[in-house]
């Protein structure tokens, strides 16, 4: 096991991280910004490390600050969390010439699977079922333009290759909007991802987006944990997530559990890992891409099967073999999060400033990640998520029920938060009977719940 391990995260990834450490008696290094000192994983972490000013890429994303702060405290592995490096190839590639242990995949498979258009093409040849699309384009031609109209058809999407979270992404409902469109995907691509490599696949307008967790070790153990259902959306950014979904079947769960377990075999990947799945409204499901790092919404799966899949990554990086089969893991009651942001709730602008008051939900089944605390203060460098809530319970029903008890018990003054937009999704009759789709919000138009 490692002698101790550098977090190169910030907030309640950082905290989630720590606290895993600390139960597997690891010492941990944080690392934090200017706008970070007192932040609370500087303060549980065993050593900490100002690494530059507040702008992301001056400090969590300063790779030669973040190693030398490992060498400098003797740490012998480094932790991304999810954001920043997390899925950064390179960052990878440098810790192994520095002797450091990156707890994730290698870097040859996050290369790999981060471009989504080499992903596609290695999921098809591992058996999965893809969108109909393109491979990488860089301009506008007539057989492009032919295969959008005629092979894949209208609805289509552009979307980043190198990259994910709605950048670089745009909806095309004809062939004239297609130059136009493609040239706006193409500059946020670059600007976001430093390439401008797009793609086109078809658009499904009423889809549910469905993911699997995958846990896989360096001796050939793979297995899934179940999927999570991430369909409710706004800017193609998750709200709220559950586990198990209230679409899949336990033969549905199975059957595409073992592709995806397959199909991380396929590429040799050792780590924790998602697999995501966009469904059709004919039931017809997609691989869409592959995330090599552990997810925000991963709560919601540990509180169905009762895994630490902080834990397991490290032990993977370790070495070490999961140490149970497929059929050893169960499944047990519904779990829901809602990811609360400061932000306006109509219009999802961040909101910066200081919490005057938190008070977070308490309560049989109720879990809250968190690094917020009264007078801490959110800043607009980075995101703004406060507080994630996890609702666990015997079913889906009382699972909801459990949640609206949590937002209603839960005070946050001083930045607007979307704990109203939570409460009007939970109140919604057809999120209640299940019918979701990514178009959820869409459709309320600005109606009020029934």
């Amino acid at each position: 096991m490692f002698r101790k391990i550098l977090i190169a995260n910030r907030s309640e990834i950082a905290l989630r991280i720590i606290c895993a450490c600390k139960e597997l008696g690891i010492p941990t290094v944080a690392v934090y910004s200017q706008a970070d000192q007192n932040s609370l994983h500087v303060r549980f972490a065993d050593e900490a490390i100002c690494i530059g000013p507040p702008a992301s890429s001056d400090s969590y994303l300063n790779i030669p600050a973040v190693i030398s702060a490992a060498e400098i405290t003797n740490a012998d592995a480094i932790h991304p969390g999810y954001g920043f490096l997390a899925e950064s190839a390179y960052f990878a590639e440098v810790c192994e010439a520095c002797g450091l242990t990156f707890i994730g995949p290698s870097p040859e498979v996050i290369r790999l699977m981060g471009d989504k258009d080499r992903a596609r093409k290695a999921m098809k040849e591992a058996g999965l079922p893809v969108v109909p699309g393109t491979d990488k384009i860089t301009g506008i031609t007539q057989d492009l333009m032919r295969r959008a109209e005629e092979e894949i058809g209208y609805p289509v999407i552009i979307k980043a290759a190198a990259g994910g979270g709605g950048k670089g992404m745009r909806i095309v409902q004809s062939s004239a909007e297609l130059p136009g469109a493609l040239e706006v995907a193409q500059s946020e691509s670059q600007a976001a991802f430093g390439s401008s490599d797009v793609y086109l696949e078809k658009y499904l307008p009423v889809a549910r987006h469905i993911e699997f967790q995958i846990l896989a070790d360096h001796h050939g153990n793979a297995v899934h944990l179940g999927e999570r259902e991430c369909s409710i959306q706004r800017r193609y950014q998750k709200l709220l997530e559950e586990s198990p979904s209230p679409f899949v079947t336990p033969e549905l769960r199975k059957q595409i559990g073992t592709l995806a377990v397959e199909a991380a075999r396929s590429v040799n990947y050792a780590s924790a890992g998602t697999m995501e799945f966009i469904f059709d409204d004919k039931g017809h499901y997609f691989f869409m891409e592959m995330n090599t790092r552990i997810q925000v919404e991963h709560p919601v799966t540990e509180m169905v099967t009762g895994i630490d899949l902080v834990k397991e990554q490290i032990r993977i990086a370790a070495r070490e073999s999961l140490g149970y089969s497929q059929e050893e893991i169960e499944f047990r009651g519904h779990a829901i999060e809602c990811r609360i942001n400061a932000e306006c709730p109509d219009t999802f602008l961040p909101f910066a400033g200081k919490l005057t008051t938190f008070h977070p939900p308490s309560g049989l089944g109720v879990r809250v990640d968190t690094a917020a605390y009264t007078e801490y203060v959110i800043t607009p460098f980075y995101d703004s998520l406060i507080a994630k809530i996890i609702s666990h319970a015997r079913n889906r029903d009382e699972a909801i029920s459990r949640m609206q008890r949590a937002l209603d018990m839960m005070i946050v003054e001083g930045v607007k938060t979307t704990i109203p937009l939570h409460q009007r999704i939970l109140s919604d009759t057809d999120f209640r009977a299940g019918r979701i789709s990514t178009r959820f919000l869409e459709r309320w138009n600005g109606r009020k719940p029934r």
